[in-house]
C-alpha cells in the first residue's frame, strides 16, 4: 500500500514474526508462531510480514517459514508478506503462495555489503531478476523495496539524501511496485523524515511505501509523525517492539506496534486495530520466547481513563 494523503486511516504493518524473531537467539517454536499470527489477526492487522526466506544456517529462526506461511494463509482478508534478500528466496517465497515480496536494498554501500554481500547496483540487478520470476509464476503477488540505512549507516555513517533518492527511483525503475524507507540503524530525526521523504515522493509519486522507524534513540514515534505528517500511509512496527539489524550494531528496537496504534488512534486516525486485543497479543509472543523482554509504554501504562470516548471523540473532530 503506497502513502497517500487522501486516505484517512493508515496501515500499520506488522513486522514482529520476521524483523521481531530474527533479532533474539531464541527460535520460537513453529506453534507459537501459529497462535501469536492468530492473535494479530484477530486484533485487526490486515498485513504481516511472516518470515524470511534465507537459508537456515544463517537465521535458523527462520527455518520454518514456509510452514508459517502456509498457516498465515488460512486468513482470509490478511496480505501475507515475506522478505528476500534474493532470487532464490524469492523462488521460494512465491512457491510458498506469499501475496507480498518485500526486498532490502541499502543506501550505504557498507551495509549492502555486510547485510546481503551484494552492491548496491548487483542488489538493483537482482531485483530484476525477482520482478522478472514474479510476473513468470505470480504476476499478482506485490513486490515492494524497503531502502535500508536511508537515514545513516553505523558501518559507513553519513548517508547521502541523493543516493536515497537515486535507488528509491532505480528500484521503481527496476519493477518494483513500491519503495519504502527505512530507519535501520535508528539514526532519523522527524526534520530528516519530513525531508526524504518528501524528496522521494517528488521522484516516485505515490509509489512511495512504508516508514520503517527503529526507536534506538526514543524518535520513533516522532519520525512516524513526521512521515503521516508528509502523506506516508503505511508504517511498519513490531509487537513488543523486538527487532533490529544483526548488521546494524546497537540499533536494536523496532516501533512498538502498540504504542504506535495507540497514537494514531488518539488522533483520531483510524489504524483498523483493536488496541485492547492487540495487547493481549503479546501473551503468545510471551509464551513462545520466556525470558526475551519486550517493549511498550502504552502496555505498561495502560490505556487511560474514559479511552473509548476519548477515541470517539478525536476521531469524530477528524472528519
Amino acid at each position: 500500500m503506497s502513502c497517500s494523503s487522501k486516505s484517512p486511516g493508515v496501515l500499520i504493518s506488522e513486522v514482529g514474526p520476521r524483523d521481531g524473531l530474527q533479532a533474539v537467539k531464541a527460535s520460537m517454536p513453529t506453534a507459537d508462531k501459529f497462535r501469536w499470527i492468530d492473535a494479530l489477526v484477530a486484533a485487526g492487522l490486515r498485513e504481516i510480514e511472516v518470515g524470511s526466506f534465507v537459508p537456515a544456517r544463517q537465521l535458523p529462526q527462520m527455518a520454518d517459514v514456509a510452514e508459517v506461511v502456509r498457516h498465515a494463509l488460512t486468513h482470509s482478508g490478511l496480505t501475507v508478506m515475506a522478505l528476500v534478500p534474493n532470487l532464490r528466496g524469492a523462488e521460494a517465497a512465491l512457491k510458498a503462495g506469499v501475496h507480498k515480496l518485500t526486498i532490502p536494498v541499502s543506501a550505504s554501500a557498507a551495509h549492502s555489503l555486510a547485510n546481503v554481500h551484494r552492491t548496491r547496483e548487483e542488489m538493483i540487478e537482482e531485483l530484476r531478476a525477482i520482478v522478472r520470476l514474479r510476473d513468470e509464476i505470480a504476476p499478482q503477488v506485490r513486490v515492494e523495496t524497503g531502502i535500508s540505512t536511508a537515514f545513516g549507516c553505523t558501518l559507513q555513517g553519513l548517508v547521502a539524501e541523493d543516493d536515497v533518492v537515486w535507488l528509491a527511483s532505480q528500484c521503481i525503475a527496476a519493477g518494483a511496485d513500491e519503495s519504502g524507507l527505512s530507519d535501520t540503524t535508528g539514526m532519523a530525526n522527524p526534520a530528516q523524515v519530513r525531508r526524504l521523504f518528501k524528496r522521494v515522493r517528488a521522484a516516485i509519486g505515490d509509489q512511495t511505501g512504508a516508514a520503517h522507524m527503529h526507536n534506538t534513540r526514543g524518535l520513533g514515534l516522532a519520525n512516524c509523525l513526521a512521515a503521516y505528517d508528509v502523506g506516508v500511509r503505511t508504517f511498519d512496527s513490531s509487537l513488543g517492539g523486538l527487532g533490529g539489524c544483526p548488521h546494524a550494531p546497537g540499533a536494536s528496537g523496532n516501533v512498538v506496534t502498540e504504542d504506535l496504534v495507540f497514537m494514531f488512534e488518539a488522533m483520531g486516525v483510524s489504524t483498523g486495530v483493536d488496541i485492547e486485543k492487540l495487547m493481549a497479543a503479546r501473551a503468545p509472543l510471551i509464551a513462545g520466547l520466556p525470558g526475551e523482554p519486550v517493549y511498550g509504554m502504552t502496555p505498561a501504562a495502560g490505556l487511560p481513563k474514559g479511552w473509548r470516548q476519548a477515541q470517539a471523540l478525536a476521531r469524530a473532530l477528524t472528519l
